[in-house]
């Protein structure tokens, strides 16, 4: 009998593919992007120190009152965090970063935050 080869285990092969190519440092920190069904988390992380610089996710209590009315596993969630992650980064002074959608497709909520973060003013 053939199995289905698990969702996870192909998505981590692909996020070690990208991760080959992609580096964080300093002027440039690398913006991760983990999704579950239910939440989606954000983080900047400088490779060089191997420190989150920056995070957010829908489980921050900032964004709590406008989840609640939208929900938390939808592309309009994700732009919220994508906003959020935008402002927390300009107030530490990142402008200029590389995104690593995390073996996801660059598609849907993935696509929302980068956009988002974009337009927050982030330098992808």
């Amino acid at each position: 009998m053939i199995t289905k080869p698990d969702r996870n285990v192909l998505r981590k092969k692909r996020h070690y593919r990208i991760r080959k190519k992609l580096f964080g440092n300093a002027h440039r920190p690398r913006l991760s992007v983990y999704r579950s069904t239910k939440h989606i988390y954000a983080q900047i992380i400088d490779d060089m120190q191997g420190m989150t610089l920056v995070h957010a996710s829908t489980l921050d209590k900032e964004l709590r009152d406008q989840l609640n009315e939208i929900g938390t596993g939808n592309k309009e969630a994700a732009a919220l965090v994508g906003e959020l992650l935008a402002r927390r980064a300009k107030a530490k002074g990142i402008e200029k970063i590389v995104f690593d959608r995390g073996g996801y497709k660059y598609h849907g909520r993935v696509q929302a935050l980068a956009e988002a973060a974009r337009a927050g003013g982030l330098d992808f």
